[in-house]
């Protein structure tokens, strides 16, 4: 089963993708900030990392450009899953190395087919 990280600091909008990617057969680690996302990441070595841009401590593109920088993490896909969806924003997320940028609100349904395809390109 892959293990999916998520940054988020909405309970409401963490639940939600928490019962998404358990529904579809995830297994799911959490954090609240981008600082405690990265110091997971390093302990959690998950399949894929889902983040949200602006959180407490660290924001997301900084997490991403930390994991990115990691040598034990770098494979690892991140994906940003934000509110923060100008072209700017989105270039500066695939620039901090994301594999995707997803806005919300967003699909589930959409969700599930860019994490499932994202963990398959990872396997090949």
């Amino acid at each position: 089963m892959a293990k999916i990280l998520i940054a988020e600091d909405e309970p409401d909008i963490q639940n939600l993708i928490i019962l998404t990617l358990h529904h579809a057969g995830y297994d799911v680690v959490t954090a609240g900030d981008g600082q405690a996302a990265y110091d997971l990441a390093r302990e959690e070595a998950p399949d894929l990392i889902l983040l949200d841009v602006k959180m407490p401590k660290m924001n997301g593109y900084e997490a991403c450009r930390l994991i990115k920088a990691d040598p034990a993490l770098k494979h690892i896909p991140v994906v940003f899953l934000t509110v923060r969806g100008m072209d700017k924003e989105m270039q500066e997320g695939l620039e901090a190395g994301a594999a995707e940028y997803l806005v919300k609100p967003f699909s589930p349904a959409d969700l599930i087919q860019r994490v499932a395809k994202l963990i398959a390109q990872r396997k090949e």
